[in-house]
């Protein structure tokens, strides 16, 4: 895989802010770009193990700290929190248990992916006083949300037109976050944190005071791997990176390997496999389409969505493995035969598989499993196959 080829594919062309981050990541020897409006580490120097390549690999072996602080960090507080997001959202919120994160959708009328998003059920537990009577019970509804980075302003735009006054929305940016991700992230968190990786599992959230810190972190991530989210106030980023790097399992990783790992755990980008101009199902994601709420509906894109679900789709998402070792990259077209049949969305070389793989929209006739296609790249057709996703097997850690 060609470092300089991811590269060229993330950099972007506006005044990029800094992130809490930003020093330290330089101090690490990263070399910085900009992305999503950020100045982001990209990667890090070769001399102390760093390079896409290593990065990648170390995540799958070991365990990285990525930081993604530049993700839009939202919290949605009052009465009827959960019905004013459902009206927004096809996931069911209202039966979200307190501590239980769900993957969901922001659409359009049209049933366009405006983002996808994480929420969380953040509502706090009050404790009783016994001395003056009273029991312990739940706080004011409060909802968690991670968005994209590059789509934020967007999200609060469109949250803050749609939610009800009594909805209030509050947006965390004096909140960093650091998401550690591979097979040994959660022995190394617990020892800095002690009994965290006990009390979670996937897609599952606390809150932890971690001496003066306080901070919520999330069993989840982005990269197929076991390991969690970190939020923490901006002024502690840099303490938590430093105490999280003194454990010999994690390194630093930027976003190159972030990119690849992703792209092995058939995770879509926003911006790149999803936009306004696609759809849940078209883009493979009927699983965020909660079941009961497709059925009764009351959330906006959800006529389109239905339509898309009883008449098909014209295109679908579909996860394509090719030979050799030129990958293919966004934007290049795929060909049955003489016919143009989709366009690559995301395409790189998989480290751990030794061979391209990449994501694409293609015709409905052509989505099954094992169709043989072709992907025009440098005005040579490589031969290329569809292939079920993830390409490399996720590793969540669901309990024991």
């Amino acid at each position: 895989m060609s470092d300089e080829a991811i590269d060229n594919s993330e950099v972007e062309n506006e005044t990029p802010g800094e992130l809490p981050l930003g020093d330290w990541h330089r101090a690490q020897g990263a070399r910085m770009v900009p992305f999503a409006g950020y100045m982001m580490p990209i990667q890090y120097a070769k001399e102390a193990g760093g390079g896409i390549v290593a990065e990648h690999e170390w995540t799958r072996n070991s365990a990285s700290l990525f930081d993604v602080s530049h993700m839009g960090q939202l919290m949605i507080t009052g009465e009827g929190a959960a019905e004013a997001l459902e009206a927004l959202v096809p996931g069911a919120i209202s039966s979200l248990k307190p501590g239980r994160v769900r993957y969901t959708l922001l659409l359009n009328e049209d049933g366009g992916v405006i983002d996808d998003l994480m929420v969380t059920n953040a509502t706090e537990w009050i404790e009783g006083d016994e001395e003056a009577g009273t029991e312990g019970h739940w706080g004011e509804p409060a909802y968690y949300l991670v968005v994209n980075g590059a789509t934020k302003w967007d999200d609060i735009g469109h949250l803050r037109e749609h939610l009800p006054d009594e909805i209030t929305m509050t947006h965390l940016d004096e909140q960093a976050l650091i998401a550690l991700q591979g097979p040994k992230a959660a022995q190394a968190l617990a020892r800095v944190m002690r009994g965290v990786p006990d009390s979670l599992v996937f897609m599952q959230s606390m809150t932890y005071d971690f001496g003066e810190w306080p901070l919520r972190i999330t069993r989840a991530g982005y990269t197929g791997e076991d390991g969690f989210e970190i939020s923490v106030p901006a002024e502690f980023a840099q303490s938590l990176a430093d105490r999280l790097m003194a454990e010999i399992e994690i390194r630093p990783a930027g976003l190159g390997a972030r990119d690849s790992l992703r792209l092995e755990a058939g995770l879509p980008l926003y911006g790149h496999d999803l936009d306004t101009e696609t759809d849940p199902v078209s883009a493979d994601l009927t699983f965020a389409l909660t079941k009961k709420r497709r059925e009764t509906g009351g959330w906006m894109g959800h006529a389109a969505c239905a339509a898309k679900l009883s008449e098909g789709c014209a295109s679908r998402r579909v996860g394509l493995v090719l030979d050799g070792r030129l990958p293919a990259r966004e934007g290049a077209l795929v060909f049955s035969g003489d016919t143009e049949v989709g366009r690559v969305t995301s395409g790189g070389f998989s480290p751990t598989l030794g061979h391209p793989i990449a994501m694409a929209y293609v015709g409905s006739d052509y989505v099954a499993e094992g169709t043989e296609l072709e992907i025009e790249v440098r005005n040579k057709r490589l031969p290329a196959r569809v292939a079920p996703m993830p390409f490399v097997p996720h590793r969540y850690y669901r309990g024991s």
